[in-house]
């Protein structure tokens, strides 16, 4: 049977795809969010109007992946659920993690991560990171000794903030976050290691440009040597303990998998503030939530199924606005899509988390809060709802991202409420959610119950 390439974008639609789809995103910073740039793109709303532009190419196109021309690159936009659920359960096999976009960005920090491994490495690498974050097991073996530490660092950030006369704002809340990942990946003694923190900084900020930047090897170094050495210290109760005891293949770098954890659990801190935006404006939720912290004693033993609803509200602001912008993949083979149409190894393939999270033509709740949307089934197998991503590439630390968010808010919230200072047009019903939010503008006062 003669194949069948997928349509292609005018030219007017590409430009118009650059200037409201990739410009928009690649200003934000893709590995590291530029406040300026995010401030602005709240302001305009950028991912309401790149939604509008991908949901017009498919009513002019179909539901199939659409071409676009990029100079010395073959890419497509997929546009359908069905084709979301190829490109997730087809990785690795036929869709490498390993983006050629997405590998120039990670390896200015993670040169050795899972993510943009070659193909001959990553099953080994895939299995250390499966073991150490225990995916697939009914709560991580962590649990217990990690929640007096979050939640310690929750009560800190509190008191602060009771104690002044500011707003809790978003650079504090970070550092708090920040203290908490560190002491969770790296031990305690990292809980004030601010050093190796803006070391990947500067890192993440030159990511921001992909294959445009050589990485600076000096910096790069120093971030690595500082890792090595946590796993070498091999602090009790920490993931780099776990690292340092895990058995695994020659080709695993064990030490190389933790600078994404790190990457990786700076999105959670976004993810978690923003939730608390959500709380704010929507106090019939947040009447929910205290009623489940409520139920539950502070010092309580931590398990996998603690907190439904709280960590039902962290994914509901992981679909709402996605801190990972875009999910990139390349095929390896030729790779047929749901209507037929064909690409060739070797091209460039874009799943927009925004679109696909927002897209009222396949969800009804598209732009409300709906976190029972996770407990009821209702997102169950929707593999366009991507926040962890899908399948055999699946992020292994989901369950102890959401158990690290929701006992960080439990923490805030069990004898105060969240009342939202700014931004002035309050996220609430029935005005429909804003695809994009500067979570750096975010301001609230925690007032007691």
């Amino acid at each position: 049977m003669q194949q069948r390439p997928p349509a292609r974008a005018s030219v007017l639609e590409t430009l118009l795809l650059g200037v409201t789809v990739l410009i928009p995103t690649l200003a934000q910073g893709a590995i590291l969010r530029r406040p300026r740039m995010v401030r602005l793109a709240a302001r305009f709303d950028t991912n309401r109007s790149a939604n509008r532009t991908l949901a017009n190419l498919r009513r002019r196109h179909g539901a199939g992946p659409v071409s676009i021309t990029v100079p010395g690159r073959r890419v497509v936009l997929l546009l359908s659920p069905q084709d979301a659920r190829h490109l997730f359960s087809a990785t690795p096999a036929s869709l490498t993690p390993a983006n050629r976009e997405k590998a120039g960005g990670l390896r200015h920090f993670e040169p050795d991560g899972v993510l943009i491994s070659p193909t001959e490495v990553r099953p080994e690498r895939r299995a250390f990171n499966e073991a150490v974050l225990d995916w697939g097991a009914p709560a991580h073996r962590l649990f217990p000794a990690l929640a007096p530490r979050i939640r310690a660092e929750a009560q800190a950030l509190l008191t602060r903030h009771l104690d002044s006369d500011r707003p809790l704002g978003w650079d504090d809340f970070s550092a708090a976050f920040w203290r908490v990942i560190r002491r969770v990946v790296l031990g305690d003694t990292a809980r004030d290691d601010h050093r190796i923190t803006e070391l990947l900084a500067a890192l993440r900020a030159d990511a921001n440009w992909l294959n445009l930047l050589r990485p600076k090897e000096r910096t790069r170094e120093a971030f690595l040597a500082g890792v090595r050495a946590y796993v070498e210290r091999a602090e009790p109760d920490s993931l780099a303990a776990l690292v340092a005891a895990t058995p695994c293949a020659e080709g695993a770098e064990p030490a190389g998998q933790i600078p994404h954890w790190l990457f990786a659990y700076d999105a959670a801190a976004i993810a978690t503030y923003s939730a608390l935006a959500l709380l704010a404006g929507h106090p019939e939720h947040a009447d929910r939530v205290h009623t489940e912290i409520d139920g539950t004693e502070p010092d309580q033993p931590a398990t996998a199924d603690a907190l439904p609803l709280l960590r039902a509200c962290v994914l509901e602001s992981l679909r709402l606005w996605p801190t990972s912008l875009a999910i990139l993949r390349d095929t390896t083979a030729e790779t047929t899509w749901h209507n037929g149409t064909t690409t060739p190894a070797g091209t460039g393939v874009v799943f927009s988390s925004s679109f696909f999270h927002r897209d009222a033509q396949h969800l009804p709740y598209a732009d409300e809060f709906e976190p029972d949307a996770w407990l009821d089934g209702r997102n169950q197998g929707n593999w366009a709802l991507a926040p962890f991503s899908h399948g055999p590439a699946k992020c292994p630390g989901q369950d102890l991202v959401l158990f690290t968010a929701a006992t960080f808010l439990s923490a805030l919230l069990r004898d105060h409420r969240a009342l939202l200072l700014l931004p002035r047009r309050p996220l609430v019903p029935p005005a429909p959610l804003p695809h994009t939010i500067d979570h750096t503008a975010l301001r609230f006062a925690l007032t007691p119950k």
